[in-house]
């Protein structure tokens, strides 16, 4: 099962190193470091971080990666919700009247200013 966090995954630096998917992107950060000259001929796959394949592969596995219809799919989900909201942009909100009236106030107000911590 794909979803499941328990299934192991090989590692790409090392594939003696099998690790639990829900510990595989930590994994990877640690082990990137570890193995630093295979890391230079792996590349990430664009649609998910925790593909790398080798550079030479990798235009291969965009064409085919599992994770490109997702993605695609989100991005027109979003587009068509932004469309829509773009269509009910045209708020029929109006603000409430102002009672407030500044200038009434403010000679009202008594001569001395306000000063944090003294009593008038």
């Amino acid at each position: 099962d794909v979803l499941d966090p328990e299934r192991l995954i090989p590692c790409p630096y090392n594939k003696h190193h099998q690790i639990r998917a829900c510990r595989f992107p930590y994994h990877l950060v640690k082990c990137k470091k570890s193995y630093p000259e295979v890391a230079k001929k792996l590349a990430t796959c664009p649609f998910n971080a925790r593909h790398l394949v080798p550079q030479a592969d990798l235009s291969d596995h965009v064409l085919k990666c599992s994770d490109k219809g997702l993605i695609e799919q989100d991005i027109e989900n979003w587009s068509s919700g932004f469309q829509r909201e773009q269509m009910n942009a045209m708020s029929t909100w109006q603000a409430p009247p102002c009672d407030e009236d500044w200038e009434t106030e403010l000679s009202e107000q008594s001569d001395s200013p306000f000063v944090w911590g003294m009593i008038n």
